[in-house]
C-alpha cells in the first residue's frame, strides 16, 4: 500500500455526477488547487449497504465542510449512469437522494490504482492470459489534500469498515490550524485545545500543563 502523504495527489480527468444529477465530463481535482482543501474518498460500490451510510454522513456534515472551505468528492468504480441512478433513488429504497457533492466514476479503475486503493490486482496466468486477483473495487480510502495539491492525511479501511466523518473534520481542523498558526497539534487535539511549538521546549511546556 502506497503512502501518498507528503506527495502530490494523483490528478485525473473523469466523468462525475454533481449536484445530485448533472454529468460533468473531464472532472478534475485540479480545479481546487489554490482555492480549497479537498477530502477525496473512495468507496467500493453503488447500491450497497455500508457505502450509503458514509456518503449520506458526509452530506449531512456539508455545512461543516463548507465553513472550512473544504470540497468533498467521492469516487467508486461504478459508471456515471450508476451514480446518477443511485443519486436519484430515495433513501428509504436504498438510495442516496439529496447528496450534492461530486461522485467520480472510475470505470477504468485507473484512479483507484493511482491512489493504490484497488482491492486486487491484474496478473497473468500460466497461459499468458490476464486475470484479476481479489475484488475489483476500491478499499475505503480517504485523502485530505491541501490547497497546493499535496496529500496531508490518508486513511484506508477494509471493505466492511465504515469511516468517521467527525474524525475527518478533526484532521482538517488540525491541518488548517497548523497552516494558520504554525503550531503542531497533539493527540486528540480539537479546536480550542492547546497546541504546541515543534521544539523540545514546546513539548515540555505542553506536557507540564496536562
Amino acid at each position: 500500500m502506497a503512502v501518498l502523504v507528503g506527495k502530490k495527489a494523483p490528478l485525473f480527468e473523469a466523468t462525475a455526477v454533481v449536484n445530485g444529477g448533472e454529468f460533468v465530463e473531464k472532472f478534475s481535482l485540479e480545479q481546487y488547487i489554490g482555492k480549497k482543501h479537498v477530502v477525496f474518498f473512495f468507496y467500493p460500490l453503488d447500491f450497497t449497504f455500508v457505502c450509503p451510510t458514509e456518503i449520506i454522513a458526509f452530506q449531512d456534515k456539508m455545512d461543516e465542510f463548507d465553513k472550512r472551505n473544504i470540497a468533498v468528492v467521492g469516487c467508486s468504480i461504478d459508471s456515471p449512469f450508476s451514480h446518477w441512478a443511485w443519486l436519484n433513488t430515495e433513501k428509504n429504497d436504498g438510495g442516496i437522494k439529496g447528496v450534492k457533492y461530486p461522485l467520480v466514476s472510475d470505470l477504468s479503475k485507473t484512479i483507484s490504482e493511482n491512489y493504490d486503493v484497488l482491492a486486487g490486482e491484474y496478473d497473468y496466468n500460466d497461459e499468458g492470459e490476464m486475470v484479476f486477483h481479489g475484488e475489483a473495487v476500491a478499499y475505503r480510502g480517504l485523502f485530505l489534500i491541501d490547497k497546493q495539491g499535496i496529500v496531508r492525511h490518508q486513511v484506508v479501511n477494509d471493505l466492511p469498515l465504515g469511516r468517521s466523518v467527525d474524525e475527518t473534520l478533526r484532521m482538517a481542523d488540525a491541518l488548517q490550524f497548523f497552516e494558520d498558526n504554525g503550531e503542531v497539534c497533539p493527540a486528540d487535539w480539537h479546536p480550542g485545545d492547546d497546541a504546541m511549538e515543534a521544539t523540545a521546549e514546546g513539548v515540555a511546556k505542553y506536557l507540564s500543563h496536562h
